[in-house]
Parts: structure tokens; sequence; C-alpha cells
């Protein structure tokens, strides 16, 4: 139990680390002008809008970089939730509670709203439910690909035992 207590404690601590950073200290748009020189992929995210704080996030209205940073950036909210969520739920089920996958998207929700409030404390920074839905999402999903996989290995062996 002590290791899910760490890394829980780890992923949270990491979160509230990079929420408190300003954006200008985040920003990878240096390093994608040198990784991304040639602008690979342009044409096709060149037809990708994203509809975000009503307003439309593109390779046109923004740039080619700055667009795969947005896109880079909300990857890593839904992957980082989810993987949050996943530690959570993994945490609760050594404690047995009852529920775990539940409660481990629950918990997650609250420690996305308070990630995001803790970002409107911070100079150039935005907090914005839309990131907190799409944390949430992560976790919901995440949980619930463990869950299926979980079952299927458990049917698996189960299969393998009887025969």
């Amino acid at each position: 139990m002590k290791k899910y207590l760490f890394f829980v404690t780890a992923a949270l601590l990491g979160l509230y680390y990079l929420s408190s950073m300003p954006y200008e200290q985040q920003t990878i748009v240096p390093e994608l002008r040198v990784l991304l020189r040639d602008q690979p992929f342009y044409e096709l995210l060149s037809k990708i809008e994203v509809s975000y704080w009503g307003r439309t996030i593109s390779v046109e209205t923004r740039g080619y970089y700055y667009f795969i940073e947005f896109l880079f950036r909300k990857t890593m909210h839904f992957v980082g939730y989810g993987i949050v969520a996943v530690l959570l739920y993994l945490l609760f089920r050594k404690l047995k509670w009852i529920f775990p996958s539940i409660i481990a998207c629950i918990c997650t929700f609250f420690i996305a709203a308070l990630d995001e409030y803790n970002q409107t404390l911070v100079e150039g920074r935005t907090g914005m439910f839309e990131d907190v839905l799409l944390d949430t999402a992560g976790a919901v999903t995440f949980v619930l690909c463990l869950k299926v996989i979980s079952t299927i290995k458990y049917l698996w062996n189960r299969k393998r035992s009887v025969n």
C-alpha cells in the first residue's frame, strides 16, 4: 500500500508543480521549432480545428507550433489525469474500499478542479472547466481500460485453469 501512496503523492506533487508554473516557463514552442523544423504533417494538421473556450484553435489561427503545443498539452491533460485516476484506483482497491473505480474518478475530478483553480492564481495562466472535463474524461477512460484489461486477464486465467 505504501508504494501506491507514494506514487499518488508524487503524481499530485508533480501536477501542483506544473500548474504553478507560468506559461512562459512551460512552453515547448522553442523546442518544437527545432525538432519539427520542416513542419511535418502540416497539410493534415491544417485541416483540424478544435473549438475551445469559445474560440477556434487551428494551425491557421494559432500557427503550426502553437497548435502542436496545444494538442500536446491537452493530450498530457488527458493522459496525466488518466494515470492519476489509475493510481488512485489501485490505492483504493488495496484499501478495500467499495466502488474504487467510481471513487477514483470522482477524486480525480476534484483534483482537476483544484488544479485549474490553482492555475487562476498564476500570472499568465487561466483555469478552465473544459480542462476539468478533459481530465475527468481521461480518468474515466483509463480506469475503464484497466477494468476491461483486468476482466479479460481474469477470464483468460480462469479458462486456462479449468482446462
